[in-house]
C-alpha cells in the first residue's frame, strides 16, 4: 500500500498533512482522481452530511471506500450508497470502529443469548463532530455492537435527550426493548467530566463485562463454565481468575492486543486486496444509523410531551 495523497477543501490544512505524510496534497475528489488515476482505495473522514456526496464520486470512478460512522445522514443516503457500491461493484466499509476492538473480537465467540444490557459512553466536551448528535456521533458504536450480539429486531424504544453545551443532543438514556425479549439500557454523553467506555451484559448463567478502552474481558459464570466454542477466539481456554465465591467461575477471554483504527483500515485493506466483503458492511451501516434515527425521533417526541424543545 503507498499513500497517495490527502484531500481537502482547506488546501493550507491539505498541505501540512501532505508534508507530514510525505505525499500530494489536492483541494478536491476530482483534482486528485484527474491527476492520480492509480488511486484504489480511499477513507471518507468529512461531516456527515458530505458522506453520500463524497463516497459517490469516488466509487463511481472506480475507488473503494472506508466511509466514517455514521454512514449517512438519512436513510435514503443509505440507501443511495449500498445502490452505488453494488452497481461499481466497489468495497465499502463503515467505520464502526469497536467493531475491531479486540475485546469485542474476543466476546463474539462466546455470546449466546443476551438478554440485558448496559452500556456506558461518557466523553468531556471536546468541539468535533457536532454535526450530529451524540447518539449519531458516540452511542452509535454500541447500538451497532449490541446489534451484533443480539441479532434481533427491535420491538420498542425509550429515549430522553438533552442539549447542553452545542445545539444538539449532549447527553441521552435509551430502553431498547428486542423482539427475542432482550433489553438494552444506553447512556451516551460528550459533556461528562471523565472518559468511560463500558458495556455489560447477562445471558442464561453468565455476566459479561467488556472495557473498550482497557480492551479487557470479564466472565462470571455460575456453576460450570459452558461449553467452549468450537471456534474462533473463545475456542481456546480462558484464563481462570481468583473469585471470593466458589459457586461463580470468573475467567477472562485471550485478547490480542491490538489499536482499533488501525485493525479497521486493515481490513478494509484485505478487502480491497482480496474483493471480499468488508468486516461492517454498508448494510450494517444502515441498520445501526436505522435504531439511531428512531431514537432520535423518540428524544424528540418525549421532549414535546414533557414542553422541552430539543434542537436536533
Amino acid at each position: 500500500m503507498r499513500l497517495v495523497g490527502v484531500v481537502d477543501h482547506d488546501t493550507t490544512r491539505a498541505d501540512a498533512v501532505a508534508r507530514e505524510f510525505d505525499c500530494k496534497s489536492f483541494g478536491s475528489i476530482d483534482q486528485m482522481l484527474t491527476t492520480h488515476s492509480e488511486v484504489q482505495a480511499a477513507s471518507v473522514a468529512v461531516p456527515t452530511v458530505q458522506h453520500l456526496k463524497v463516497a459517490r464520486s469516488l466509487m463511481e470512478a472506480g475507488v473503494d471506500v472506508l466511509i466514517e460512522k455514521p454512514v449517512a445522514a438519512t436513510l435514503a443516503e443509505a440507501d443511495e450508497l449500498i445502490r452505488v457500491a453494488a452497481e461499481h461493484k466497489r468495497i465499502a466499509l463503515v467505520g464502526h470502529l469497536e467493531r475491531f476492538n479486540p475485546a469485542v473480537r474476543a466476546t463474539l465467540p462466546i455470546v449466546r443469548k443476551p438478554m440485558f444490557f448496559e452500556v456506558h459512553r461518557l466523553s468531556v466536551f471536546t468541539p468535533r463532530a457536532l454535526d450530529v448528535d451524540v447518539v449519531l456521533d458516540l452511542m452509535i458504536h454500541d447500538l451497532d455492537v449490541v446489534l451484533t450480539f443480539v441479532k434481533s429486531e427491535v420491538k420498542e424504544i425509550r429515549a430522553v435527550g438533552l442539549p447542553i453545551l452545542s445545539g444538539k443532543v449532549d447527553i441521552a438514556n435509551v430502553r431498547v426493548e428486542f423482539e427475542s425479549g432482550c433489553v438494552a439500557n444506553f447512556t451516551a454523553s460528550r459533556v461528562s467530566t471523565e472518559r468511560v467506555r463500558k458495556l455489560r451484559f447477562f445471558q442464561a448463567g453468565q455476566y459479561i463485562s467488556i472495557d473498550y478502552g482497557r480492551q479487557d474481558v470479564l466472565v462470571f459464570s455460575v456453576g460450570k463454565m459452558p461449553p467452549k466454542p468450537k471456534e474462533g477466539l473463545g475456542a481456546a481456554s480462558m484464563d481462570p481468575q481468583p473469585s471470593v465465591n466458589p459457586d461463580i467461575q470468573v475467567a477472562k477471554p485471550p485478547i490480542m492486543g491490538e489499536e482499533p483504527l488501525l485493525a479497521e483500515i486493515k481490513a478494509f485493506l484485505e478487502s480491497v486486496h482480496g474483493r471480499s466483503r468488508p468486516a461492517v458492511p454498508l448494510e450494517d451501516g444502515r441498520r445501526a444509523l436505522k435504531l439511531g434515527l428512531n431514537i432520535l425521533a423518540e428524544i424528540g417526541r418525549h421532549a414535546g410531551k414533557v414542553g422541552m424543545w430539543v434542537v436536533s
